[in-house]
């Protein structure tokens, strides 16, 4: 299995295969199966985003590198793995489907892909299709992604997931290539899918708010006047722990474990601090801020 936060192939989409059945919660509503190609495979990597994605559903996490929705995959380490259509006959699925595949697919027959796959999805039997939008790094992702919204026009099941949307604001979810994720990435696309799942009434019981940073921006500091700001969280198990992961904090602030930045500016500038929140439950977010220190 190869890392999916360190390797990059830059033809096809393709990471470390993985292919995880969740443990259950107690209670869980339905079976929810996310069928994925190497995107997705950050999830199946990174703890924290499994266990927010598992929260209160039966989890049938399944995921490889290289997958299609129709047709034929393209090859991955000597085999292709099945298409979506493919997996569907050997799944105990249940009535809910989260579709987190595309990028391998041909923009020019994706039309008629989603028509297939639609049509099988509902012959197996399933109720509830939630689709992924493409991250739009390529003209024609976004043009995929306007096929996947017309699709929804038509098909009542289908309730589209817009993670084009957003992750549109923060590159520093994602691998240099714009699409893998990175750790914060799988973070945030287990927390959107797993949001929509409980806007939709398919989480067994109701789950404690995500994780999430309140606070959107910092206020500019000025040279020898005392700088105090409070980060603020929603959601999570207190208490939050924060930490500095890139960037310079300004010279004379600091920041202290409990989200207050604070101290006397003693440098004009303009820093990019990104900073990260976790929670005792394990759940973890980050915010790029950017730190303005004039005279």
């Amino acid at each position: 299995m190869r890392n999916a936060f360190t390797l990059i192939l830059l033809t096809a989409v393709c990471l470390g295969a993985a292919t995880v059945k969740a443990a259950s919660s107690p209670t869980p509503t339905s079976r929810v199966t996310v069928i994925g190609d190497s995107i997705a495979t950050a999830i199946a990597l990174e703890p924290v985003a499994r266990r927010i994605l598992d929260r209160g559903i039966d989890l049938d996490l399944q995921v490889t590198p290289c997958r299609r929705l129709a047709g034929e995959s393209c090859p991955y380490e000597g085999t292709r793995p099945p298409t979506l259509i493919e997996l569907l006959r050997s799944l105990r699925r249940g009535p809910t489907v989260v579709v987190a595949t595309g990028y391998n697919d041909y923009e020019s027959t994706f039309a008629s892909t989603i028509a297939t796959t639609l049509t099988a999805l509902r012959n197996a039997g399933v109720e509830n299709v939630l689709w992924l939008t493409l991250r739009a790094e390529r003209q024609s992702y976004l043009n995929m992604n306007d096929l996947i919204l017309e699709a929804s026009k038509r098909e009542s099941r289908l309730t589209v997931v817009d993670w084009n949307l957003y992750s549109r604001s923060h590159p520093d979810w994602f691998q240099p290539d714009g699409l893998h994720l990175l750790r914060d990435g799988a973070i945030a696309m287990a927390t959107l899918v797993h949001g929509k799942l409980n806007d939709l009434g398919l989480v067994a019981t109701p789950t404690r708010r995500v994780l999430a940073i309140a606070t959107t921006r910092l206020p500019a500091g000025h040279i020898g006047d005392r700088y105090i700001v409070r980060l603020r969280t929603t959601g999570g198990t207190a208490p939050i722990r924060w930490v500095r992961v890139q960037g310079v904090i300004p010279a004379g602030l600091a920041l202290k474990r409990g989200g207050v930045l604070s101290g006397t500016p003693r440098v004009v500038g303009k820093r990019s601090l990104l900073l990260r929140a976790t929670d005792t439950a394990g759940g973890s977010v980050a915010r790029r801020f950017t730190m303005t220190v004039t005279p």
